[in-house]
């Protein structure tokens, strides 16, 4: 059976669109696809920011590592179980200060793991989270997907170029944008990125 990973990252909840959109297209696909859908959502868990213990603890085996070392890589190693099993990954984020929420950067730092997600051979890194697709679901109050906003849209290059990193190089991409535009804009943002999350389904 197939499985879909929905990562979601808004401190917004329910009034947030990254968490709204993201969550209609991961249960788009499991409804088609007749997959199991696992919900992460980075506000509800609390991730540690890294830090020297968790660092120790990831560059050794694990049976070298000390009891509090241990402890401090239990939800990373649970975490990179979740987006191994997964076929399918569904991002949600809001655009903030021209980049991704610090939970969506802390759960990075929790599955880019040496050995795990990726690893460095003599012609250099190589993912290993390969035969996956990831989608991204990113929510603005301006226009950044393209024109003059464009290049200080640092969120989608970025998550691109980790996923890339871990094997992962079908990205497609759902802009819920120009949001603080007025009533009508944003209406007519929701409507088009619901759209295309309806296209990207029947595709799947």
């Amino acid at each position: 059976m197939s499985s879909i990973l929905l990562v979601t990252s808004s401190p917004r909840g329910s009034d947030s669109l990254s968490n709204s959109i993201a969550s209609q297209l991961a249960e788009k696909f499991a409804a088609q696809t007749g997959g199991a859908l696992v919900r992460r959502d980075l506000v509800e868990t609390q991730l540690d920011h890294v830090d020297g213990i968790f660092t120790a603890a990831i560059r050794k085996p694990a049976d070298a590592r000390t009891a509090e070392e241990t402890e401090s890589v239990v939800l990373s190693d649970a975490l990179v179980a979740e987006l191994l099993a997964a076929d399918t990954i569904v991002i949600g984020t809001g655009l903030i200060n021209f980049n991704i929420y610090s939970s969506l950067k802390s759960w990075i730092d929790h599955v880019a793991r040496a050995g795990l997600t990726f690893t460095y051979t003599e012609n250099g890194p190589v993912g290993l989270a390969k035969g996956k697709k990831a989608y991204l679901v990113l929510a603005a109050g301006g226009v950044y997907s393209s024109g003059p906003g464009a290049p200080m849209n640092h969120a989608v290059p970025y998550l691109k170029t980790v996923l890339g990193f871990l094997g992962i190089d079908l990205v497609e991409t759902v802009y819920v944008e120009g949001l603080a535009y007025g009533p009508e804009a944003a209406e007519k943002a929701v409507a088009a990125a619901q759209a295309k999350v309806v296209e990207l389904a029947e595709a799947a």
